[in-house]
């Protein structure tokens, strides 16, 4: 068949001048170390052979295979289940097979497994690396010292992928109804997990001195005592029951238990404010390492910094209430009579219009009279109705 350079299909259409033909030709493989002859039909241009090395020549990897001497064998490379003998021949045929460890298996005499075969050959490179190496720092990035082999995780991943090719369509049924089946429980622990949350309660705008939404969720009495619905150890006391009847649980759903029966009586915002308070201080919200010791240490913690809270609402409560009494009472200024003193005196003072020339005693007692007894003449009058207007007489 003959063989077409991928450039020649880019090439403008064929000029006049230019005369093509196939011609049946020789060729060496520079990949081939025997200089063997072949043939095959080459495209000439103008009675010109191409030049040049064959165009699949490329395709011809190799593996670089670590060599070794007797001296690093000795000294490094010594096994009990491997001669020296074996080690070489291994290697031999590493290099021969470009480590196709399959077929190095079947062409090896003695009764090595592939896994075997690849542990003992990437073990004697690695440790060549090592020995060659100036420092062991110089070698960390190298693929053998960065990603051992390790013949145990092999047996395992073929033994694990064997079992999972040899299923039958009954057993994946099977596999994929128990995958269904549990996530539906899954999915009815955490229903039920919801339903057991405590519910958050409602926050009212109002409240005293204008506390905010965490004062209305976390009410404070006027005393300063806090009230106490519930106590926090009972209810931890019966979380831990209720999870003995479980036998086997996780601890952190355990520390979840507490912490959420240790801020039952708390608003909202305090239970963020206390794990803001956590993340400021550097404390993972859920401890890494779950023991016993840590979960009731981390329980202790949350405990003190809800106290902690508590009390600076309660130091703000007080700081708010002195502030409003001393807004209440007022300084008296030298020579400035109190308010009272000044009511009391507007009170006492009666109405003495002055007399006019004209009917002055009449005007007086008609104004008396609209006024009414106990009104003041400095009392603001009624604003004005508007009246209809007066029909007049033809008299008139």
């Amino acid at each position: 068949m003959p063989t077409i350079d991928v450039n020649q299909l880019k090439r403008k259409a064929q000029s006049e001048n230019e005369k093509i033909t196939w011609q049946w030709l020789s060729f060496t493989n520079s990949a081939r170390k025997d200089n063997l002859q072949l043939y095959h039909w080459v495209r000439v241009v103008n009675g010109v052979p191409p030049t040049g090395d064959y165009s699949f020549a490329k395709y011809n990897k190799s593996v670089d295979v670590i060599k070794y001497t007797d001296e690093e064998y000795e000294k490094h490379l010594t096994h009990k289940a491997w001669t020296k003998e074996e080690t070489d021949q291994l290697f031999d045929l590493c290099e021969r097979f470009d480590l196709r460890f399959v077929i190095i298996a079947d062409r090896f005499p003695s009764s090595k497994t592939v896994e075997e075969l690849k542990d003992r050959y990437y073990s004697v490179s690695r440790a060549i690396v090592n020995a060659r190496a100036s420092s062991p720092g110089d070698v960390v990035g190298h693929p053998l010292i960065k990603e051992p082999y390790i013949a145990s995780q092999e047996t395992d991943r073929k033994r694990a992928l064997s079992l999972l090719l040899s299923q039958t369509k009954q057993q994946e049924r099977k596999d994929v109804e128990v995958l269904a089946h549990a996530k539906r429980i899954t999915e009815a622990r955490k229903s039920i997990k919801a339903s057991e949350e405590p519910k958050v309660p409602a926050i009212s705008d109002s409240g005293p001195l204008g506390a905010d939404k965490d004062n209305a969720a976390d009410p404070i009495t006027p005393s300063g005592q806090f009230p106490s619905t519930t106590n926090p150890a009972s209810e931890i006391a019966s979380v831990m029951a209720s999870l003995r009847t479980l036998r086997v649980y996780l601890r952190t759903y355990a520390l979840d238990q507490m912490v959420q029966a240790a801020s039952s009586s708390a608003g909202l915002r305090t239970i963020k404010r206390v794990e803001q308070t956590l993340q400021d201080l550097g404390v993972n919200l859920k401890p890494k390492v779950p023991t016993k010791a840590v979960c009731a240490e981390h329980l202790e913690l949350r405990k003190e910094i809800l106290t902690l809270l508590n009390l600076q609402k309660q130091l703000q409560y007080k700081e708010a209430e002195g502030s409003s009494f001393r807004d209440g009472s007022y300084s008296e200024t030298p020579g400035t009579p109190p308010k009272q003193a000044l009511r009391a005196a507007d009170l006492d003072r009666t109405f003495t219009p002055d007399s006019l020339n004209i009917g002055g005693e009449r005007f007086v007692k008609k104004e008396q009279k609209r006024k009414g007894p106990g009104r003041l003449s400095e009392a603001p009058s009624s604003p004005a109705q508007s009246k209809r207007p007066r029909k007049y007489k033809a008299s008139d």
